[in-house]
């Protein structure tokens, strides 16, 4: 079916911060009954980067993630304003978590986080083309940054060491794209 089932009713913000809104939605859902949906909107776009060098390797971002409660380790990523260039915002994030710069961009993939309770939207780049430099890190990231080769990172989604949903999406993509 392509045509939307749902029917909202009213729409009642419950909090909103810098970075989401949460809604409440009163609805009639698909068999036509009433009913609430919560919905949280993000106000940015997720973006993602897989860096590549001549070598293989790739850098991870190691940082505690505060509403999971446990140290992660993920591919850089980060949030890019609605309605500006992603590509530039996902070029600021790279040089500001590992110093990177890269040449050549190619968009891997698009994704969707969650997408029973949230319009998150998130798309995954590849760099390659690398050039290091210094790291800018924003006043409330305490990250560390490993350097290793890519196909010990596709082990650690494999053992369950790298769980983010967008960091494991864009893996196993750049993995398949890349040959391993």
């Amino acid at each position: 079916m392509t045509e939307n089932p749902w029917k909202t009713l009213k729409v009642k913000p419950i909090y909103e911060n810098p970075w989401i809104r949460l809604e409440e939605h009163d609805i009639i859902n698909p068999v036509g009954k009433d009913g609430i949906y919560g919905k949280v909107h993000f106000k940015n776009r997720a973006m993602a980067i897989i860096p590549i060098d001549l070598e293989g390797n790739t850098w991870l971002v190691g940082q505690y993630r505060y509403a999971l409660d446990e140290y992660a380790w993920e591919i850089p990523m980060g949030g890019g304003p609605i309605g500006k260039d992603l590509l530039d915002s996902a070029k600021r994030e790279l040089k500001e978590e590992t110093g990177l710069t890269a040449e050549k961009w190619t968009e891997l993939m698009k994704i969707h986080t969650s997408n029973s309770v949230t319009d998150e939207l998130g798309i995954i780049y590849l760099a390659e083309g690398l050039t290091e430099g210094e790291t800018e890190f924003e006043e409330t990231e305490i990250l560390q940054i490993k350097k290793l080769p890519f196909s010990e990172v596709i082990e650690m989604v494999m053992s369950g060491e790298i769980t983010d949903s967008i960091s494991v999406a864009g893996i196993l993509k750049a993995a398949r794209i890349l040959g391993y």
